[in-house]
């Protein structure tokens, strides 16, 4: 269930017999031709459809980030490290204060992985709080079934290319997009992001056809919900 949809005396009825809830985290960053919130988008919807039929809550995405090498594309938000982590630190606290002791963070920004330190210093200092960092659309099964549909594949590339996350009367390349070499991208500026990828697809085709992406889709929540259901001891 999403807490948007929810009120506070069904959550603490839920309370009563269990403890689990999903924290999605997502960003603000241009995806090329598809929507700035492409990340806060994918990493809501997986974690929502994941819980459903377990009824567990799926809190609202975080929809900000770490994205400082996105900066000079217009739209793209970034925060601080420190910002960030006092952030979902922030969260998390206030999960545990309500009740909520095992937590699951839905990623959908690969930008974001540097506050996972954070989840294990905090249930470092609570009792009985567990967390898990789930990058979705890299776990294992998911990448695999990347891979097995077209090993090129980026970001901002038909990978993230959904039904929900396409915005209407665009059109897109039909060609196939080289990859752009990532080692030059570790030292450049933002400006220089911008200049070596252009629209800001990394590499690959930009749309598969949907059922190709319903397929992919099925994977990345199946194994969402493993996670939600596995064991927690």
């Amino acid at each position: 269930m999403r807490i948007s949809e929810t009120n506070w005396f069904e959550v603490e009825r839920y309370l009563e017999n269990d403890d689990r809830c999903v924290l999605p985290l997502g960003s603000t960053e241009q995806h090329a031709y598809l929507s700035l919130s492409v990340d806060s988008i994918l990493s809501e919807k997986v974690a929502a459809d994941a819980a459903e039929p377990l009824g567990v809550p799926v809190f609202p995405a975080v929809p900000y980030g770490l994205t400082p090498y996105f900066m000079a594309f217009p739209g793209s938000v970034t925060l601080q490290l420190t910002t960030y982590a006092a952030l979902v630190r922030d969260i998390l606290d206030s999960l545990y204060r309500t009740g909520f002791r095992r937590v699951l963070i839905v990623n959908g920004h690969g930008g974001n992985s540097p506050v996972q330190p954070v989840t294990m210093e905090w249930m470092e200092a609570h009792e009985g709080a567990r967390c898990r960092f789930h990058d979705w659309w890299r776990a294992p099964q998911t990448w695999a079934c990347v891979q097995e549909i077209d090993p090129v594949s980026s970001h901002a590339s038909w990978m993230e290319n959904f039904p929900w996350t396409r915005l209407a009367n665009r059109r897109v390349p039909s060609e196939q997009k080289p990859f752009v070499p990532f080692d030059k991208l570790r030292d450049r500026t933002a400006a220089g992001v911008r200049e070596l990828i252009g629209d800001g697809n990394y590499g690959g085709v930009y749309q598969k056809p949907d059922e190709v992406m319903d397929r992919l889709w099925s994977t990345a929540v199946a194994e969402t919900r493993a996670l939600l259901e596995g064991d927690w001891a």
